[in-house]
Formats: structure tokens, C-alpha cells, sequence
């Protein structure tokens, strides 16, 4: 990944491995099953971090990308308090517990039901932002890769996150993770991000690279998608 960052002429990079230290036989067999476990694995992967240092001209960055519920809140601050990334980033992956991908699950609710579920996810949201744990909320809009569940955000869903930001340290990422695939749109989606702009919100920019051959049409995507909207990205 970070040769694929230098060759893409980055000067920097992230590694954000995914993180869950939510409590319960559940959320255990969760953290196993998708490989959540960097609270575990931290230091281990800081040693291979600095060695990956030494290779190349590229600044990377030991970071983390946290689950959030607000449950949490209080386990999330003291593993980074103990972890000390260099910066974190927050996302809202779970609806009724279960992770937002799986279609068949919210299929099965009526409109009513999942219109609650996607309300929830933007409290969630706004929790996360105003928490202030985060440098970072992650792909604002997730559940929007979800057929069962797109097209649900309302404007209202839209302002008040952005007031939530407005007044926060946290910055939300424009995440290009299905832009160039299936779902087609960054996240936010464009309506989104035109709501963030008129309450004067920073963002930051993120591929969401899961394979070193995303790196480069990723970051050409939000070059061009921050030149359209004039955005200056924040960098961290």
C-alpha cells in the first residue's frame, strides 16, 4: 500500500485498520469474524509501521478507524488515550446491530421501519461528531450503499449533521470507497456535501483503499470531484 502511495506521488498515507472494542459475546464473535481486532494488534502493527518508514519517501501515518455507539464512548477514549494514533477516525456501521451492507436484513422492515433505522443512523451521527473523539467521521452517509436503505436522508438529516460539524473538531471524510463501482457516488452523496458547503463544513478526503491498485484512480477521482466543488481538503 504505501509503495502504491509512492508511486501514485503521495506524499503521505494512512493506515486505518478497522477497530471495535464494544463489550459482549456478540460484538466478540464480530470483532473475530471481520478481523476488528487492532486494539489487540496495535502495537505489533506500529513495529511493522516503522520498519515500512525506513523504505520509503512517504509520510505514513499510524491511524485507527473506530465502530462508534454512543455506549462506547467512554472504552473509545481510553483505548485512544492508551493507543496515542496519530488520528482516528469515527464511523456509524451498525443499525439494530446489524452492519448497514446487509441488504436481506432491512429488506424484510417496512419503509416505515427503515425510515426509523436511517433517522437513527443520523442521530448516531450527530453523536459521533459531538462526542469530539474523533480528528475524522468516516463516509458520512454509509448506508447509502444499501439499496433497502438509500434514498431515505432528508434535508433535515442533512442539517443537522452539518450543524454538528459546524461546531466540532471533527471533520467529515469524502470517501470515494463505491464511487468508481457498484454504488456509483462518493459518500456524502452530492446533495449531502452541497448542505456541509453551505454551513462553510471542512472535509478531509479518503480512498478507503483496500488494495493497493485503488490507490491511484481513487485519488484521481477526488481530485477531480474537490476541484468541481472547489473544496481545499483538510489535511491531517
Amino acid at each position: 500500500m504505501v509503495g502504491a502511495a509512492a508511486e501514485t506521488g503521495l506524499d503521505g498515507i494512512g493506515i486505518t485498520d478497522h477497530c471495535n472494542v464494544s463489550a459482549g459475546a456478540d460484538h466478540d464473535r464480530r470483532k473475530k469474524v471481520m478481523g476488528f481486532n487492532l486494539d489487540q494488534t496495535f502495537e505489533r502493527r506500529r513495529e511493522g509501521i516503522e520498519a515500512v518508514r525506513e523504505r520509503f519517501d512517504v509520510d505514513v501515518h499510524d491511524a485507527v478507524e473506530m465502530d462508534y455507539e454512543p455506549d462506547d464512548e467512554a472504552a473509545v477514549a481510553d483505548f485512544l488515550e492508551t493507543a496515542d494514533f496519530d488520528y482516528a477516525i469515527g464511523s456509524v456501521h451498525y443499525l439494530d446491530g446489524v452492519n448497514v451492507h446487509f441488504g436481506s436484513y432491512f429488506a424484510e422492515k417496512s419503509r416505515a421501519e427503515r425510515r426509523e433505522l436511517v433517522d437513527r443512523y443520523f442521530e448516531k451521527l450527530v453523536a459521533l461528531v459531538e462526542s469530539e473523539l474523533f480528528e475524522i467521521a468516516a463516509h458520512p452517509d454509509l448506508f447509502e450503499r444499501t439499496p433497502e436503505l438509500r434514498g431515505l436522508a432528508t434535508d433535515d438529516h442533512y442539517h443537522a449533521v452539518a450543524e454538528a460539524f459546524r461546531s466540532s473538531r471533527t471533520v467529515p471524510e469524502l470517501n470515494a470507497g463505491r464511487a468508481l463501482d457498484t454504488y456509483g457516488e462518493f459518500h456524502p452523496a452530492p446533495r449531502f456535501i452541497e448542505v456541509l458547503l453551505d454551513h462553510d463544513v471542512r472535509f478531509t478526503i479518503g480512498t478507503d483503499s483496500h488494495d493497493p491498485g485503488e490507490i491511484e484512480p481513487r485519488i484521481e477521482a477526488m481530485e477531480e470531484l474537490c476541484e468541481r466543488h472547489g473544496i481545499e481538503p483538510e489535511l491531517f
